[in-house]
C-alpha cells in the first residue's frame, strides 16, 4: 500500500488490490503507477465527482496513447483517510463537472 496526500492534505491510499483492478480494466495504465501517484499529489486541477468522489487531473504530453489527461478518481472519507477508486487516461476533462481546485 502506498499513501500520498491529496491537495486537501488528506492521506490517500493506493492498495495493491486497487492497482491490480486499474491495470486489469485499463491495461494502458501498466507502468504508470508513479504518474498516478504524482497526479494525485500534484494535479493540474480537481473536479467534483459522483457520490462525494474527487477527480484529480494531470496533463501529459507523452503517454502510450499520445498526449492525454490522466484521471485519478478518489474519495476522502475524513480528514485522516482516503482511497483511490480508479485511474485512466482521457482526451480532455469533463466540461460538465465543477472544478473545485486548480493550480
Amino acid at each position: 500500500m502506498i499513501i500520498v496526500p491529496s491537495v486537501n492534505g488528506v492521506p490517500i491510499r493506493l492498495t495493491q488490490e486497487r492497482w491490480a483492478h486499474i491495470v486489469r480494466n485499463h491495461p494502458e495504465m501498466d507502468g504508470w503507477k508513479d504518474t498516478v501517484l504524482d497526479t494525485l499529489a500534484h494535479p493540474d486541477m480537481v473536479q467534483e465527482g459522483d457520490y462525494g468522489a474527487l477527480i484529480a487531473l494531470g496533463y501529459h504530453e507523452e503517454t502510450v496513447l499520445g498526449s492525454k489527461w490522466m484521471v485519478v478518481i478518489y474519495k476522502e472519507t475524513d480528514v485522516d483517510d482516503g482511497f483511490v477508486l480508479t485511474a485512466y487516461f482521457t482526451r480532455r476533462p469533463s466540461a460538465s463537472r465543477r472544478v473545485v481546485w486548480k493550480r
